[in-house]
């Protein structure tokens, strides 16, 4: 599939986060492959993840996309995502949209609704560079969140009706989810939201010179701030109510693209 399949190129690549898998199904004969079938792809083991590659025409664009992703903790390994990035970056370096299941800090971001990403905090500190040669690795993240895609991206949710925050994102390692004094060190060094993907994929695909934009689908509210615990199962089923304003908002953003 990628030898043959792509030879039309990519107008845009998107990573699914979890319980997103139905915007597949507005892809137009799209042709799929499992990760564990692609040389050097990390298998992922995280369930709301059909884990797949798939190429088709979305909304009119060539669209590649990855079905799932694979989390620094299920290995460990900051750069686990480094082949499949650096494989979109052999493919002419499209604009790549980062999608992920976040907890909210704001009343305002309620479960259910998208956040834009702004910026990030690696509050967890593993860097994927690490390890890398020459200066390249010595990588900016000053708009590591291309300001061009977040203008479309806010403007494809205005004209779609869809109801799109923005915030700041700051990276845990899970896979517990955050206790309620983390929130509040979250909250007062300005993060927004948090979760357990996405900022290590940011600065690998900085460093392979990819634009970059990410949307959050916020699922739950963090830890102490309403009561109650947050669960893997209510991500999945808060993610998959939120997928059609998810899909609307990448409608019109391809459409324009």
């Amino acid at each position: 599939m990628i030898d043959r399949g792509i030879d039309g190129g990519i107008d845009c690549a998107i990573v699914l986060g979890t319980g997103l898998g139905r915007i597949i199904d507005d892809m137009v004969d799209p042709i799929s492959v499992p990760f564990e079938e692609i040389p050097g792809f990390p298998k992922g083991s995280v369930s709301g993840h059909a884990k797949r590659l798939s190429y088709g025409v979305l909304h009119g664009k060539r669209v590649l996309v990855f079905e799932g992703r694979a989390h620094f903790y299920e290995t460990g390994d900051p750069a686990i995502m480094r082949v499949p990035l650096g494989m979109l970056a052999a493919f002419g370096s499209p604009p790549l949209v980062l999608t992920n299941a976040a907890g909210s800090l704001r009343p305002d971001l309620r479960p259910g609704s998208l956040a834009l990403i702004t910026d990030h905090i690696n509050y967890n500190g593993p860097n994927p560079l690490v390890g890398d040669v020459g200066d390249g690795r010595f990588v900016p993240m000053i708009d590591a969140y291309d300001p061009h895609l977040r203008a479309r991206l806010k403007k494809a949710a205005a004209a779609s009706g869809a109801n799109m925050g923005e915030g700041v994102y700051m990276w845990f390692s899970g896979p517990s989810f955050e206790t309620p004094a983390e929130v509040k060190m979250a909250k007062m060094l300005g993060a927004d939201l948090v979760g357990m993907s996405t900022v290590p994929e940011v600065i690998l695909a900085r460093r392979y010179g990819l634009r970059v934009a990410g949307i959050s689908i916020v699922t739950n509210m963090g830890a102490g701030i309403l009561g109650g615990a947050p669960s893997h199962g209510e991500t999945r089923d808060v993610a998959a109510t939120a997928t059609t304003a998810l899909r609307r908002v990448l409608r019109s953003f391809l459409t324009e693209l």
